[in-house]
């Protein structure tokens, strides 16, 4: 059993009590600004407690894929031991670094498959810097006790303008007159170049990137019509549609933005295709596995399809250099050599504001996480939260107990905890996991180890946590 330890340093450890006081890890960072770095203003929370955990050494974090600085700054704040990589890895590398890491931060290219979560026998909580999380095991995460956090709103502008340009750059030819000019051929050209003003707009998921991009459109003089599998009101003059085949059908240009599910994949192909106006457009941002790939090409060869603009593929490179062809995808070639296509490696959310507001916004639930307990806006595990412990609270600790989800749990759990005066507790439960936060009063590091030992042996427990 590992002796409960601190995992920052503080001024005052010398003091009386001083394993019970320190500052709030609320007061190094804020939400993301429009204005200057996000780590510019400090906003202190009055009296509230870093609680620290027990039976852990200090938290060992591991980030991959070039997370932004924003995000790696809140988390070095907090005294945790951040190794920093600008790249996901292999499996096998994978599998050795993560296996005394506490907290994992990834971007889209690290899979964390059960193969490797089997493995990481210290993981408490994983950072999806993205938007998906279909990049990891959401099932066995939770079956383990370890909670996963994502970003799914802080790129969606990012996405949105990057669809517009290539809306317009589709209709007027733009890459293919580009390419010509810095290979020195000047080929001023109007045949099949369009205005966008007048034309429709599908949108295939209406979604918080699809309801951005609908009222970008419309400012723009374009007739948006939607499509999507829930009822969903409809922003400016758009309109929803009532099938994915009326939206083929109407639609000048064709943008998705659905997430990665067995009822989305390959759900664009040659039916699709042909139901399209002859010389529309295809755009996709959302997930590589959504179109098939070798449809498209038929339909842009065919004229079917005037021109598209590809951000994301059913295979991907784990990182920059001249992966892009025909052993990650056999159909590469093909696809490069095509006319009006604007092919682009997964840069949708790429932009500086997206990148620090997804740092700020994932590294943030990650030190709540850790540092409190708090799951609220996690994606596999219940959302349950209680308010911040203040100094005013000295001998106080919080038992976190995430459970298998059966009769007879909290009966035996309350026995354990109720020796103790408890101050406030919840639970809630999703699917087979169910997660307990309770602040008890009055303990000391016996009282805590006794608890923890007494939870630790229970048939029930998937994990416990005890923080001070």
């Amino acid at each position: 059993m590992a002796t409960a330890q601190d995992i920052r340093p503080r001024k005052d450890e010398l003091a009386p009590h001083a394993q019970y006081l320190s500052t709030s890890p609320s007061a190094s960072f804020h939400s993301p600004s429009s204005h200057g770095s996000a780590l510019q203003r400090i906003i202190p929370v009055a009296n509230a407690k870093h609680l620290k955990p027990f039976a852990t050494e200090d938290i060992k974090v591991l980030l991959l894929e070039n997370v932004n600085q924003a995000g790696r700054d809140i988390l070095s704040a907090q005294g945790y031991q951040v190794e920093f990589l600008k790249s996901s890895l292999p499996e096998d590398q994978l599998i050795e670094k993560i296996r005394d890491v506490h907290v994992i931060g990834i971007r889209s290219k690290t899979k964390l498959s059960e193969r490797v979560l089997k493995e990481a026998k210290n993981l408490i909580v994983i950072g999806c810097f993205c938007i998906g999380t279909n990049q990891v095991d959401l099932q066995y995460a939770a079956d383990h006790g370890i909670a996963v956090f994502n970003s799914p709103f802080s790129n969606s502008r990012s996405v949105a303008e990057l669809v517009i340009g290539e809306i317009i750059a589709l209709a007027r030819q733009l890459g293919d007159r580009s390419i010509e000019m810095h290979n020195g051929i000047w080929n001023k050209v109007s045949n099949k170049c369009w205005e966008i003003r007048g034309k429709t707009l599908g949108i295939v998921g209406y979604g918080h990137i699809g309801a951005q991009l609908s009222v970008l459109a419309e400012s723009m003089g374009m007739s948006v019509i939607f499509y999507d599998v829930v009822n969903l009101m409809a922003l400016g003059s758009a309109r929803q549609v009532d099938t994915l085949d009326a939206l083929m059908a109407e639609a000048d240009f064709i943008t998705l933005h659905v997430p990665e599910l067995p009822e989305t994949k390959g759900m664009i192909g040659q039916k699709q295709f042909d139901q399209m106006k002859t010389g529309s457009y295809l755009i996709n941002a959302s997930r590589g596995s959504v179109v098939q790939i070798p449809a498209l090409i038929d339909a842009m060869r065919s004229g079917k399809v005037a021109g598209a603009a590809l951000d994301v593929y059913p295979n991907e490179p784990a990182g920059n250099g001249d992966y892009f062809n025909n052993d990650l995808n056999t159909w590469a070639t093909d696809l490069r050599a095509l006319k009006n296509l604007i092919i682009t490696p997964h840069i949708g959310g790429s932009t500086e504001e997206a990148q620090s507001a997804i740092g700020v916004e994932v590294a943030q639930a990650l030190t709540r996480y850790v540092n409190e307990g708090t799951t609220l806006g996690a994606v596999n595990l219940p959302e349950v939260n209680l308010r911040s412990l203040t100094m005013e609270e000295p001998n106080h600790a919080r038992v976190v107990y995430i459970h298998k989800n059966i009769p007879g749990v909290l009966r035996t759990v309350n026995e354990i905890i109720g020796d103790h005066n408890v101050d406030k507790q919840m639970t809630d439960s999703r699917g087979d996991v169910a997660y307990l936060m309770a602040d008890i009063s009055d303990v000391n590091n016996q009282t805590i180890k006794d608890l923890y030992e007494r939870l630790e042996s229970l048939p029930s427990r998937i994990m416990t946590r005890i923080l001070y």
